[in-house]
């Protein structure tokens, strides 16, 4: 049954990208002490699958360092709407309550990897 709920997203390995929702976005990300990399997406978007199963793979990795975690637009618009994505997959970091940076669509790892690292 582990098996399944991994590959349906209902498992969470460490270090993987956690879900939020616009209510816990703020205690989650703004309020955090560690930078924090959200990857706003969708469902239906297959780009968004790519991006996520490269911050799965490369979470565990910064464990300690850096939190991610996963944003669903459809199911939370008010803090898509209150951070400006208009196009998933977006990445944000942010460090300090504040947005440090982000980009749009896929990155290749190790250029992902070295975006992760700039903003610890």
């Amino acid at each position: 049954m582990g098996f399944f709920k991994r590959f349906f997203g209902l498992e969470q390995g460490p270090g993987e990208p956690r879900p939020l929702s616009d209510e816990s976005f703020e205690f989650e990300v703004l309020q955090n002490k560690l930078p924090s990399v959200v990857d706003f997406y969708s469902l239906m978007c297959s780009p968004c699958q790519v991006m996520s199963g490269l911050l799965n793979e490369i979470g565990p990795d910064y464990m300690g360092k850096v939190n991610f975690f996963r944003l669903d637009v459809t199911k939370n618009p008010y803090t898509a709407s209150r951070y400006n994505v208009s196009s998933v997959p977006t990445v944000i970091a942010y460090k300090n309550g504040k947005e440090a940076s982000r980009f749009v669509g896929l990155m290749p790892i190790d250029e992902l990897r070295d975006w992760i690292d700039e903003i610890q």
